[in-house]
């Protein structure tokens, strides 16, 4: 088979159809993006998806932190970032939502959850639920220009461009916290799902309006992040009462446009994942391994019915052992790859552990390994 581009290779696997070579993504902490270039790899931070020729792309880019939704969910808009605290190493910051989120200064990952306006039912009530109804602002929660933008730079390299929204999940937790996000679907379920279905008709109708006036992307990214080490958030049964039906409608959304949806949800989930693909993800991503995800398992279970990006073990690269990182290629690629539908990516986060030769060799050994025709 002949080369195929980015979009055309991505479009396929995403297919299970027929391809040349598996697929290539990746996401880099902002570290390791800064410390490349300081290296002289790369001119600045943001060229390390292009020196590396990602086959897909999103619209929030591939370093963390960064932006990376076309939707802006929080309560109020136009609040911004309040600054409540600030030292040497962290800033302690109130949100759109009335959240008080610690963010180490330069450093990626999430920020500690420290306090929150909403504890239950009658403080969404107040505080959130009506907002988030306001037509009025609908249009300054699009970020119309973001999304151009990244739509004709993605068009003019022909990479798959995926537009990325966050799901409810992932909205509640960091506006409610997750524990009382949990107490809450155990104690007063209707509440959740009240959040749940403000959430995802707001953003379909923000999508809709998007979407007619900037065209249509590849495809859709979405995250929410149902799990931690060695189990989801909550169980299979909780899941398919208060969550599923959310995740189908937003994912049947994309199916009407006939948009492939591409999940990205952190934490062990496998139990989770015959009502996730019963919702409607095409893809999973990225199959954490320190959280106990299995590449392999994953495959052999669900291979036939979704297509499946990362699963490569992070921490074997932050050796920066050749040896070892040519172990977890040759372990896992021949299975992953077998039938179509897999992407090359490590399982979370490239960190800057990670020397610039060691992931070099990684990506080249990985789509040497991942031909088809070789």
């Amino acid at each position: 088979m002949n080369s195929l581009t980015g979009k055309e290779r991505i479009s396929r696997i995403l297919r299970h159809q027929p391809v040349d070579r598996v697929g290539l993504f990746e996401v880099f902490w902002k570290e390791t993006a800064r410390k490349w270039a300081d290296e002289g790899h790369f001119d600045e931070p943001e060229m390390v998806s292009d020196n590396f020729g990602l086959d897909v792309r999103r619209t929030g880019g591939e370093i963390t932190p960064g932006w990376w939704r076309v939707v802006d969910l929080v309560a109020d808009p136009d609040a911004g970032n309040q600054v409540v605290e600030e030292d040497e190493t962290s800033k302690l910051i109130r949100d759109g939502n009335g959240a008080l989120l610690r963010w180490v200064k330069g450093g990626s990952g999430a920020p500690e959850h420290v306090g929150f306006l909403v504890k239950e039912r009658r403080d969404w009530e107040e505080h959130i639920r009506p907002r988030l109804l306001d037509s009025t602002t609908y249009e300054r929660r699009v970020n119309f220009e973001g999304y151009r933008e990244a739509k004709g730079r993605c068009a003019r390299q022909e990479v798959f461009l995926c537009a990325g929204f966050v799901a409810p999940f992932d909205l509640m937790s960091p506006m409610c916290g997750h524990e009382n996000l949990l107490m809450g679907m155990a104690l007063d379920p209707d509440w959740v799902r009240d959040m749940c279905d403000v959430y995802s008709r707001v953003t379909i109708h923000l999508l809709e309006m998007l979407f007619d006036r900037e065209g249509l992307p590849d495809g859709i990214w979405v995250w929410d992040d149902l799990g931690f080490r060695n189990g989801p958030f909550m169980s299979p049964a909780m899941y398919r009462e208060i969550l599923f039906p959310t995740h189908k409608r937003l994912f049947d959304f994309a199916h009407s446009r006939k948009l492939p949806v591409v999940l990205h949800t952190d934490g062990f989930v496998e139990s989770l994942l015959p009502s996730l693909i019963e919702a409607g993800i095409d893809c999973l991503q990225p199959m954490e391994v320190k959280s106990g995800m299995d590449l392999l398992k994953i495959k052999k279970a669900y291979g036939d019915r979704i297509a499946l990006i990362g699963g490569m073990d992070e921490r074997v690269l932050e050796t920066n052992d050749r040896r070892a990182v040519l172990a977890e290629l040759e372990r896992k690629l021949p299975a992953a790859m077998a039938g179509g539908g897999y992407v090359l990516q490590v399982d979370h986060s490239v960190s800057n552990l990670v020397d610039y030769e060691t992931y070099r060799y990684f990506v080249e050994t990985g789509l040497k390994l991942g031909a088809y025709d070789r």
